[in-house]
C-alpha cells in the first residue's frame, strides 16, 4: 500500500489502495477549543485544524448527514413535528430500549463502528462526568479489538454533553484523555495509519439563559408548532396558517434573545430581526445568490453590493464572516432538505439564549450551547495526521475528506 502525502485537502496516492485510517467524529467541540487544545502540547501530530462549517441550524444530524453525503433526518431534533401527520414525533421515546431502524436518524448512523450505548444518549446530559469517562474507555477497546484491514468510524457523543453542562474546563480535561489514547492507537498501529478527527458544530461558550418565544407568539394569538426538547440557540416554527408566516416570523424578531427568522417568499428567503429586513435570492441559471437590504441589515453585510454572485465568491468572501458563509447557507437552510419536515419559519438566537424543553432546563445547567448561524456554532473542526486542509472546508465538500 502507498502512503498519503500531504496536500490540500486533496489525497495523492499512486495507488487506489491506503492504509487503515481512522474517522473520529467529537460531538460539539468547537474549532476554537482545538487550538487552544493544540496550543498546550496535545494532538501535536495532527495538522493546523480547518474551520469546517456546520450547516444552519447547527445541530448534530444535520450536521452529520451533510458533511457525510446520507440521508436527511426527520426533523432537527429528535423530537419533531410531522406534516403528514400533524402531530409531534420522536423525543423522550427514542432513547429508550436499543436502537431499531426508527431510532437511527439518517443513514450516517450504519457506517458507525463506535457510538455510545443508546441510553447514554440522554445521560450525557445529566452525568457526562461518567458518561465521558467509559465513552472513551470503551471506544478504545473496541478499536483495538476490531479488524485491523479496514477503515473505522467512532462517534464520540459525551463531548457534547461536558460542554453544554460543565463547560469547556472539563472538556479540556477529556481532550487530554483523548490525547493519551490516540498516542496509544497510533504506537499500537503504526505511523502509517492515518487519524483524521472532526467535530459535527461549534458551541458559544457562555452561560445561556431561556428566550420566551412560545409564551410570547402564544400570549398574541398565534397557533404555531415549536418543538422544544435539547437546549439550543436554534428553533423551528410550523405554522397551521401559511398566510401568517410573515407576521410570526416579525413577533418572532421582537422577542428578546432573538437575532433573526427567515421564511420562504416565493423562490427567495426573508430574513427578519430587530436590526431591519433583507431578501436573499438565487439564481439557477448561474448558481448564483444575492443578498437585497430591505430596511436594515440583519446579517451585517453593508459592505457587500447587492449584485448575484455564485457561491464559490460568496464562500471566499464570507466563510471567516460573524456569520460563516451566510448567504448561500442560510438559504439552503429553507430551499434544500436538510430535513424531511423542513420548518416554516427557522430561528436564530443570539449567543446566551436558548430555547427547549422546559424539564429540561430545570435540572441542566447550560454552560454553553449551539443551534444559531454565529461563528461560534458555525465553526466545526477537521483535522489529519497526515493531511493539511484549506483553512475552511464548507459541510458539504467534507465528504471527500472524509470518506475518499
Amino acid at each position: 500500500m502507498e502512503k498519503l502525502s500531504r496536500g490540500n485537502g486533496q489525497e495523492q496516492q499512486s495507488s487506489k489502495l491506503r492504509p487503515r485510517r481512522l474517522l473520529l467524529c467529537l460531538d460539539g467541540v468547537p474549532h476554537k477549543l482545538i487550538e487552544v487544545a493544540k496550543s498546550r502540547g496535545l494532538f501535536d501530530r495532527f495538522g493546523a485544524p480547518t474551520r469546517l462549517l456546520s450547516p444552519f441550524p447547527t445541530m448534530t444530524n444535520v450536521a452529520l448527514s451533510a458533511m457525510l453525503g446520507a440521508s436527511p433526518p426527520a426533523g432537527y431534533e429528535s423530537l419533531y413535528f410531522d406534516r403528514a401527520a400533524g402531530e409531534l414525533r420522536g423525543g423522550i421515546r427514542k432513547y429508550l430500549g436499543r436502537r431499531t431502524p426508527d431510532k437511527i436518524p439518517s443513514s450516517y448512523m450504519d457506517d458507525l463502528d463506535y457510538q455510545e450505548p443508546l441510553p447514554f444518549e440522554f445521560l450525557i446530559y445529566v452525568a457526562p462526568e461518567k458518561i465521558w469517562r467509559a465513552d472513551m474507555q470503551r471506544f478504545r477497546e473496541r478499536f483495538r479489538s476490531a479488524p485491523q484491514n479496514r477503515d473505522y468510524f467512532a462517534f464520540l457523543k459525551a463531548t457534547d454533553g461536558l460542554l453544554h453542562a460543565q463547560g469547556p474546563e472539563r472538556l479540556a480535561i477529556a481532550l487530554e484523555s483523548l490525547d493519551k489514547i490516540l498516542r496509544e492507537i497510533q504506537q499500537y498501529c503504526g505511523a502509517e495509519t492515518e487519524i483524521v478527527m472532526f467535530s459535527d458544530h461549534g458551541m458559544n461558550l457562555e452561560e445561556n439563559r431561556r428566550a420566551n418565544l412560545a409564551s410570547t407568539l402564544q400570549r398574541r394569538g398565534f397557533r404555531v408548532v415549536i418543538p422544544a426538547f435539547g437546549l439550543c440557540s436554534y428553533a423551528a416554527v410550523y405554522c397551521p396558517d401559511a398566510d401568517q408566516i410573515p407576521e410570526i416570523a416579525r413577533a418572532c424578531a421582537e422577542v428578546t434573545g432573538i437575532d433573526f427568522g427567515i421564511f420562504k417568499d416565493a423562490e427567495a428567503v426573508i430574513i427578519e430581526s430587530d436590526r431591519g429586513q433583507a431578501r436573499i435570492e438565487y439564481q439557477p441559471a448561474d448558481e448564483s445568490y444575492r443578498y437585497v437590504k430591505m430596511s436594515g441589515d440583519p446579517l451585517e453585510l453593508s459592505t457587500f453590493d447587492d449584485a448575484f454572485e455564485t457561491e464559490s465568491l460568496w464562500f471566499e468572501r464570507t466563510a471567516g464572516h460573524r456569520y460563516p458563509n451566510a448567504v448561500p447557507n442560510i438559504y439552503k437552510s429553507l430551499f434544500t432538505p436538510r430535513v424531511k419536515h423542513t420548518a416554516d419559519i427557522l430561528i436564530s438566537l443570539k449567543d446566551g439564549f436558548y430555547c427547549g424543553w422546559t424539564p429540561f432546563g430545570r435540572f441542566v445547567r447550560l454552560a454553553a450551547t449551539h443551534g444559531n448561524a454565529l461563528q461560534a456554532s458555525s465553526n466545526a473542526f477537521l483535522m489529519s495526521t497526515h493531511r493539511q486542509f484549506a483553512p475552511f472546508v464548507r459541510a458539504d465538500e467534507a465528504k471527500a475528506l472524509l470518506r475518499g
